[in-house]
């Protein structure tokens, strides 16, 4: 037996299952407190919820590892040497016309 419902909402239309789950007290508990909070239904903060945990778990799974990040940032961090001696030349200009008469 099929349990999807389909809705649609403007131009669009959000294909919806029907399941069901087990949940603790607390949890049951801080879902509805969400649910009044955000003026939504309990369904939208799961969905809210699974969908910020699985963004964040794909930032993490991109992210580079601390061994290439270090290698990334010992070889120019992705700045080439030419750009990267005129930011240096134009950041001291900056930081010389900064400075009062005494510091010169």
């Amino acid at each position: 037996m099929d349990y999807t419902i389909n809705y649609h909402m403007s131009e669009t239309t959000y294909r919806l299952t029907r399941t069901s789950m087990a949940l603790d007290g607390w949890t049951i508990h801080a879902l509805d407190e969400l649910s009044e909070r955000l003026h939504t239904s309990k369904a939208e903060v799961i969905r809210r919820a699974v969908r910020e945990m699985k963004e964040r778990s794909d930032r993490e799974a991109n992210a580079p590892k601390p061994l290439e990040a270090l290698d990334w940032l010992q070889g120019g961090g992705g700045l080439a040497a030419d750009e990267a001696a005129s930011y240096r030349s134009a950041m001291v200009a900056e930081r010389n016309a900064k400075k009062y008469w005494w510091e010169a």
